[in-house]
């Protein structure tokens, strides 16, 4: 017993140690996280493939202006990103995603930088750790689109502000940075970095009588020097296409607060946020009630105000997804480990109390909050291990792939009762377990998931019809024709042909012996004498006969 106890207590005096070194072990707890995959790699269709498909057309035109023969409707931001990673590293899913992942680990170590300023550093390396097992925010730092790297610069600007109110002597330099930050976000993601703006305005005008931040000219000419590339950009689109240069910007922003996509109501947000970073949103909301009971001085409005003013801005925005309320899902990071910790506290006054008064496990009464949460999540993994043994023996093939997950969250969620349970005879089973039992299950799920694809893998059907060594040789030997291509997955046929022929109304414009993709959705003529090379979904590669 006595071995078992230092055995142990070695363990925790690891996990204090990698503690005491934060960026550390936050690359530790997350790259992993980031890293790991099943070995194959699709474009998610729509917008990742997109943004990669466009980066592909400024990287093999060598035209970093509009290579697609229009004015366009977003800023270059993203596209550039992904063309340098393209560049650096070749073309491929892989190097596409890259800049969205280092954007994350960077925006991790923000985060914990702000929350030692509002909070603490334990609950800021709290913080940044629930952040990272947050499934949407997780998802997102492994996909090629400019969402992390824009809330990557709304972190920089809110903790440049924070460092300009706390170092004085500084505060020019750092209301530079917040004001570049600004501006280089407009560069990102168009007139979107106006909603986290609007978020801050509570902490810049209702506390403006001592920060002074408005009132700092080095924060606009920060602002301004971070819109040079896009006013370069616009320039030069001027030059082209004329007003369209800035109306399409317009108009695409205009387009999205008019248009209500998916038909997704004004209470999206209230149920999808909850769902894609369980169980942390309901930490949130406890650590937000924590907060607006006991305030904290000075940050108030940006730890409560700036999550609370952005969920407003984006419910009554016309077009709800997902991936827009990204920029909320850092504090409610933040306000689960304050809502975390307050409970881990509880733990350790009830756990302390019933070895006092020596009382069996199940012998009291009284109403035990954390005792009651272990329970109830550990009866929560008993069901996914049951549902998961239950998909292993009767699942098909399509579905038996989520029993690791469910094995695995169902395992993970078991450490709640055991170390509840456990600690009546392990005296050192403290809090830090109990709270550990929080952030492992929803690691271990996530790195299961990462390890079978699911977030790297979006479309295996085409990776592996491109995977062929016919369709290869064809794709990358040939110029090949587009007659009337349309749909979502229409991107992803863009992207991995490497030699691209013009677009065509019909087959008879494609040249003899020449190659061609058709949908046949699109019901093109095909009286020519051609041949089917190969079929992908609605999409058939052709080479016409005569």
């Amino acid at each position: 017993m006595i071995y078992k106890s230092n055995f142990w207590q070695c363990i925790w005096q690891k996990v204090r140690l990698s503690v005491a070194f934060p960026y550390i072990s936050l690359l530790v707890w997350i790259l992993p996280l980031l890293i790991f995959n099943a070995g194959q790699n699709s474009l998610m269709a729509h917008d990742e493939g997109l943004y990669a498909w466009r980066a592909r057309q400024m990287f093999d035109s060598g035209d970093w202006i509009a290579p697609w023969g229009n004015a366009h409707h977003k800023t270059p931001g993203p596209y550039w990103l992904i063309a340098s990673a393209y560049k650096l590293f070749g073309i491929s899913e892989t190097s596409g995603r890259i800049t969205s992942a280092i954007a994350g680990i960077l925006a991790l170590i923000l985060v914990y930088e702000i929350g030692k300023i509002l909070l603490n550093k334990k609950l800021a390396w709290l913080a940044a750790a629930i952040l990272s097992v947050e499934f949407l925010w997780l998802q997102y730092c492994r996909l090629g689109t400019p969402d992390v790297p824009m809330i990557l610069l709304v972190m920089l600007a809110i903790w440049s502000l924070l460092k300009a109110e706390l170092h004085p002597q500084y505060k020019l330099f750092w209301s530079f940075v917040a004001g570049l930050s600004f501006g280089l976000g407009f560069l990102m993601r168009s007139f979107m970095i106006v909603l986290p703006i609007m978020a801050l305005s509570p902490y810049l005008i209702w506390e403006h009588h001592r920060h002074r931040h408005l009132a700092n000219p080095t924060l606009y000419l920060g602002f301004f020097i971070g819109l040079i590339p896009t006013w370069s950009w616009l320039w030069f689109n001027w030059l082209r296409y004329g007003d369209l240069s800035y109306g399409q910007l317009l108009k695409f922003v205009v387009d999205l607060g008019s248009e209500d996509r998916n038909q997704n109501g004004i209470l999206f947000y209230l149920w999808n946020i909850p769902l894609k970073s369980f169980p942390w949103f309901f930490f949130g909301v406890l650590g937000l009630v924590l907060a607006i009971r006991r305030p904290i001085h000075r940050y108030q409005l940006i730890l409560v105000g700036f999550p609370l003013v952005m969920f407003a801005e984006l419910s009554f925005f016309s077009t709800r997804l997902s991936h827009y309320s990204l920029c909320i899902y850092p504090f409610i990071a933040l306000l689960a480990a304050v809502g975390l910790d307050w409970l881990g506290k509880i733990y350790q006054r009830e756990t302390t109390s019933l070895n006092k008064k020596r009382k069996h496990i199940f012998s009291s009464r009284k109403i035990n909050i954390s005792r009651n949460l272990s329970y109830i999540f550990g009866a929560l993994g008993v069901l996914l291990l049951l549902a998961a043994i239950a998909i292993i023996i009767w699942g098909n093939a399509d579905i038996r792939k989520y029993a690791s997950l469910g094995l695995s969250v169902g395992l993970g969620w078991l450490i709640l009762p055991l170390v509840w349970i456990c600690h009546f005879r392990i005296k050192f089973l403290t809090a830090h377990y109990w709270l550990a039992g929080w952030l492992i299950p929803c690691w271990l799920a996530l790195a299961v998931a990462g390890s079978q694809g699911f977030f790297s893998d979006y479309n295996p059907v085409f990776r592996t019809f491109f995977q062929q060594k016919a369709i290869a040789s064809i794709l990358q030997s040939h110029p090949i024709y587009f007659v009337q291509v349309g749909g979502k997955n229409a991107v992803l046929l863009k992207f991995y042909t490497s030699v691209h022929g013009k677009p065509l109304d019909t087959i008879f414009q494609v040249p003899a012996f020449g190659y061609a993709w058709i949908d046949t959705k699109q019901s093109p003529e095909l009286s020519t004498p051609h041949r089917v090379v190969g079929t992908v979904q609605q999409y058939q590669l052709i080479q016409v006969l005569s």
